[in-house]
């Protein structure tokens, strides 16, 4: 599946984003990947452009990682949060649209 570039994924998204937000791999089976995503998160930044920051990381290195689902989410009162996103490990499908 690629479990060393999607562990390269992950090391760089939590290098630039460490201080905000750490990212780790829960499970990853098949073709579906499940990232916990921990931290403080910008307030300015949009919480999902996090989420696509793994799906853009993964891109560089040749891997299709497309978040489906968010799983878990909990937030507490000290702009502190955990969620959990399930991904779609995959390849790229060809366009078929019309045109």
């Amino acid at each position: 599946m690629g479990a060393e570039k999607l562990e390269k994924v992950l090391d760089e998204f939590n290098r630039l984003h460490g201080s905000e937000a750490e990212a780790r791999i829960l499970k990853a089976e098949g073709d579906e990947v499940i990232i916990e995503f921990e931290g403080s998160f910008c307030a300015t930044c949009g919480l999902y452009d996090y989420f696509d920051d793994i799906k853009w990381e993964a891109i560089e290195l040749g891997l299709e990682l497309e978040p489906v689902e968010v799983l878990e989410a909990e937030e507490d009162g000290f702009e502190h949060g955990r969620y959990v996103v399930k991904y779609r490990l995959g390849r790229k499908q060809p366009f078929t649209g019309s045109g």
